[in-house]
């Protein structure tokens, strides 16, 4: 398997198991001391951080699904592109625009960068 298929099949094991709600599968993807940011707020989370983050959002949104993958590999990592689409248990239906670009080492994600569209997120019912 060469580098660049490596790095498309732990993206698509890494957001698989985020759409499968599976935060061990999540968890373990991450390296101990992975720091994950977010443009939304400029704020930086560590791997505990983002797993209770994902925790809220998957109570918030039990069924979402990933559509429009698109994986760039590059060297030491890659860069995904996609809609999230999920269904809020207040009745809505979310669609959010996001790039996401991961440093690997080791196999594992060391450093995660989100870029959402935040637009939709302000007429969320919470």
């Amino acid at each position: 398997m060469s580098s660049a298929d490596a790095m498309r099949a732990l993206a698509k094991r890494f957001f698989d198991a985020v759409e499968a709600g599976d935060l061990d599968a999540v968890g373990s993807i991450y390296a101990p001391d992975a720091i994950i940011w977010h443009n939304n707020g400029q704020r930086t989370e560590t791997r505990d951080q983002n797993l209770a983050t994902m925790r809220k959002f998957i109570a918030f949104a039990p069924t979402r699904h990933y559509k429009e993958r698109k994986v760039t590999a590059f060297d030491g990592g890659f860069l995904h592109q996609h809609i999230i689409v999920a269904d809020a248990t207040t009745g809505e239906k979310i669609e959010l625009a996001a790039c996401v670009v991961c440093a690997i080492e080791d196999g594992k994600i060391k450093r995660l960068d989100e870029y959402i569209d935040s637009a939709p997120i302000a007429s969320w019912k919470r």
